[in-house]
């Protein structure tokens, strides 16, 4: 039965308790499960010949045998083999070296290093801690402003949920119908875009005001040519080999990005054997963390369809439907709107809950406002930066707690952070003024 005063009271029940701590899958599944059992009960029926479990049943399946979703677990243990490798120490010197007569080298390197690095593992937590406790120490000692150091880590490990391979596309392509080897292409350019401005910043920073950024020490900066080039080949070279092979062959079209995850998670493995960081313990976990993970968002996803189908069911889409339009939004407007609301979701939950949950909300929305599911994508993936930020549950802050000094407060890392939030705010601009920032590599590559 269709009744839209409950779709709406299921939307907010559900908002009040995962703020309550309550694990956000099995509430979904919860919710959709009760609501689902009066909206399809009848008399005469017995307890388990309700529909609603049919369609749990359907939805559960439907995940498993998606084939968008293999690459999920590839990609996943393809980063926690790599953040295994013991390759992290020797990025940062390399590239630390590599930019030594650039203003702010040893920010310019953390950068990269953490951008390289997210972009291979795509799990946010694992770079942040791990140049927590490599970079931030390394760059207090050598006299670089706190805040600085802070926000440089902070920002740059955020930067794998929108560079491809990135897992978050992946799941936003199987959530809203898009196609996840057009949506890599599209992030591509507003990812290093982002990245760019990231590392601009700190540049004109460093020459306005060198002493937040001291120069390198002079054993560094007078390092031989060839011994710079030798560093970066075994540092810098295989990890992006692998990236670059991987993200080749799905915009070139010789993989599908299932087919280029396995060849990423082999590839990690060699790299890791390489590296002389291969070994059983190191693997056992790997794969246990791979399975944790997957698990999770495999279950995000079958609460997330139970509860979505049951809302619209209900008639809750139709309703927020006829809210919105009431308010005479332009495209404009309305992609504004949609955004700041993303934006404070990004506050409490983490961006796998608002993709799998409240972006498909908007979903339907879209054409009403001649609004391309893949420009709308890479929006959010670009505004869901924000989310890992923003205080009061900024994430990536959290994490570089953890491991850092006991002097570094929390507010500091928090005032460190704010000047980037600040430059994905101009990205975001950017593509809303010149949307050809998002069309155009798709075009070149996927025009026929």
């Amino acid at each position: 039965m269709s009744d839209p005063n409950l779709a709406l009271l299921m939307l907010g029940l559900f908002i009040f308790i995962i703020m309550l701590g309550f694990p956000i899958a099995f509430t979904l599944m919860a919710m959709g499960v009760a609501f689902g059992y009066y909206a399809y009960f009848t008399p005469d029926q017995s307890f388990f010949d309700n529909r609603v479990f049919y369609l749990l049943s359907q939805n559960t399946f439907s995940v498993m045998n998606s084939d968008i979703l293999v690459a999920i677990p590839l990609f996943l243990f393809m980063g926690y083999m790599i953040e295994r490798s013991n390759i992290l120490d020797k990025l940062f010197l390399s590239l630390q070296v590599a930019f030594r007569r650039v203003p702010g080298a040893m920010a310019i390197a953390a950068l990269v290093t953490c951008a390289l690095f997210a972009t291979a593992t795509g799990i946010v937590g694992a770079v942040v801690t791990l140049m927590g406790l490599l970079a931030f120490p390394a760059m207090l000692k050598a006299n670089y402003d706190q805040r600085i150091s802070a926000g440089v880590i902070c920002a740059g490990g955020t930067l794998g949920i929108l560079i491809p391979p990135s897992i978050m596309l992946i799941v936003y392509g199987a959530t809203a119908g898009v196609s996840v080897v057009k949506l890599y292409a599209a992030a591509l350019i507003p990812g290093f875009l982002l990245a760019g401005l990231y590392i601009a910043y700190v540049v004109t920073l460093a020459i306005m005001k060198p002493k937040l950024m001291p120069k390198l020490p002079r054993d560094q900066a007078d390092m031989p040519f060839g011994q710079v080039v030798l560093l970066l080949f075994k540092a810098f070279v295989p990890l992006a080999v692998l990236i670059m092979s991987v993200l080749g062959a799905i915009l070139f079209g010789l993989a599908t990005p299932s087919e280029a995850a396995a060849i990423g998670a082999l590839g990690s493995v060699i790299l890791a054997a390489a590296y002389g960081a291969m070994s059983w313990p190191k693997l056992r976990e790997a794969v246990y963390l791979t399975a944790r993970t997957t698990a999770m968002v495999c279950y995000l996803f079958i609460g997330s369809w139970l509860f979505s189908s049951i809302f619209s069911y209900l008639g809750g889409e139709s309703v927020i439907k006829e809210f919105v339009l009431s308010m005479n939004l332009n495209t404009i407007t309305f992609l504004l709107m949609s955004q700041v609301i993303i934006f404070l979701l990004g506050w409490p939950l983490e961006w796998s809950e608002i993709i799998i949950i409240f972006v498909p909300i908007f979903l339907p929305l879209l054409p009403l406002f001649d609004v391309d599911p893949l420009f709308f994508g890479i929006l959010v993936a670009m505004n869901l930066q924000t989310s890992f930020l923003t205080p009061p549950m900024a994430m990536s802050a959290y994490y570089l707690k953890g491991v850092a000094p006991p002097h570094v407060l929390l507010a500091s890392i928090f005032k460190g952070c704010l000047p980037f939030v600040s430059m994905v705010f101009v990205a975001m601009a950017a593509m809303y003024i010149f949307p050809e920032v998002v069309y155009w590599l798709p075009g070149v590559l996927y025009s026929r």
